[in-house]
């Protein structure tokens, strides 16, 4: 490719009423990140600019594209009006524009290098699938030698070209001075009376420019318009991160049931059981296991870590080397240290735990007082007995013990045994005299 630079417009200014929903379409999410940002990701490893155009009103799509520049459609007049919008934040640029869209958020970067590649052999490149269900697609019609003739809307098709197999994508490249040239000269006269990309096709064929087709696979390629689509889309992406994940060296036991983020990352010898969920910004280290129907979010497992079943981890969590998490525990902006162990039905937030530690079931740190939170620090050796009230701020000394059912007010002194309970007293013969009086009660 040489060292000419690209620059890439993506058109994310689509309402998406078919979503029916109250934003825009290219900010509903897949594994985790907004569609439009799964575009940058693929541009920006291919292009040396990117320009997104968004409607009226959005500020969460401006937001999202940050730090790239940004440009208002402020009338939605077509895909090719919509292209225009971007020229002056692109003016005396020099080298290949392409032009992509929001809701094709799939298309890969290595698809994106192969119609930058094939631009350096065209005056306009553009990207075509073969799909399964051709259904409404535009036809892609070529000539004997593979050159692009134009590209017929499937309700202008006849029967001859709706049987031809190749299919617009509608992603094109063309240099700058040309692409922004035949933008100008495109016209709405058409039935909807937009501005169509798709025209740009016979104006660069009259200007004498060959027009080339890289095909690319429809999973790549498909447009999302509808939850439907979306769901689809969705299916592709963990199937690629499913992928991804075992040819890295993870174990998935069941892998259509593991929901993973875009930004999962897992070392070797990963087991992962069914039913697991991770949010964003999960880091899993070698040799960890994830038990069944765990959901890990904002969070980190370090090497040789036990994580669940049914276990929550959520922003803030760091599971140390060997520590093992159990069912039923939920572990918020937490640490706990090397082989510490939280076995079953306890919830730490805001909390440390040292090395070798044992949280017994039951137990849970008082973090909040319903105006700000505070820290319970739990040393290295510490056995903390079961249904345990740690009412922060406190700390529990190294090696210290906490007797079961004991509300822990205030620190507890390294080796230290702490009772936080009332004394148990008996009364002989209560119960049954309890239990007449309330069977004569209640006939």
């Amino acid at each position: 490719m040489g060292a000419m630079q690209a620059a890439a417009i993506l058109l994310a200014a689509g309402l998406g009423t078919r979503m029916r929903s109250a934003q825009p379409k290219a900010m509903h999410k897949l594994a985790g990140r907004p569609m439009l940002n799964h575009l940058i990701a693929a541009c920006e490893g291919v292009f040396d600019k990117v320009v997104v155009v968004v409607g009226p009103d959005m500020p969460q799509l401006e937001r999202a594209a940050a730090p790239h520049a940004t440009v208002v459609q402020a009338e939605r007049l077509g895909t090719g009006h919509a292209a225009l919008q971007a020229a002056p934040l692109l003016d005396g640029f020099q080298g290949d524009v392409a032009v992509l869209y929001a809701d094709n958020p799939l298309i890969t970067a290595d698809t994106l290098r192969r119609l930058r590649e094939a631009r350096q052999e065209a005056g306009l490149a553009l990207l075509a699938m073969r799909p399964a269900d051709p259904a409404k697609y535009g036809r892609v019609l070529q000539d004997p030698a593979g050159n692009v003739l134009s590209i017929v809307e499937f309700a202008d098709a006849d029967d001859a070209q709706r049987a031809v197999g190749l299919c617009n994508a509608g992603v094109l490249c063309a240099p700058a001075g040309d692409l922004f040239r035949w933008l100008r000269a495109v016209r709405n006269d058409n039935k909807a009376g937009e501005y169509y990309l798709t025209d740009l096709v016979p104006l660069a064929n009259a200007d004498g420019a060959r027009v080339r087709a890289v095909e690319a696979p429809e999973a790549e390629l498909r447009g999302i318009n509808s939850r439907l689509e979306l769901a689809d889309a969705e299916a592709e992406v963990q199937a690629r991160l499913r992928r991804e994940a075992m040819l890295g060296g993870a174990t998935l036991v069941q892998p259509g049931s593991v929901v993973f983020s875009f930004d999962t990352m897992l070392g070797r010898d990963v087991l992962i059981e069914p039913h697991v969920v991770f949010g964003p910004g999960v880091r899993v280290e070698d040799g960890a296991t994830i038990r069944a129907f765990t959901h890990l979010e904002g969070c980190v497992l370090r090497q040789g870590a036990v994580v669940g079943p049914h276990a929550r981890l959520r922003p803030g969590a760091e599971i140390g080397p060997d520590a093992h998490v159990g069912n039923f525990v939920e572990v918020k902006n937490t640490v706990l240290g090397a082989g510490a162990k939280v076995g079953h039905l306890t919830y730490l937030g805001d909390a440390e735990v040292g090395a070798g530690s044992n949280v017994g079931a039951g137990t849970i740190t008082c973090n909040y007082d319903g105006y700000a939170k505070a820290r319970t620090r739990i040393g290295a050796g510490v056995f903390v007995g079961s249904a345990s009230v740690l009412v922060a701020p406190v700390a529990l000394g190294d090696g210290a013990f906490t007797a079961a059912g004991s509300v822990i007010t205030a620190d507890v002194a390294p080796d230290a045994m702490a009772f936080g309970r009332a004394r148990q007293s008996d009364k002989p013969g209560a119960a049954a005299a309890f239990r007449a009086a309330r069977q004569g009660k209640k006939s």
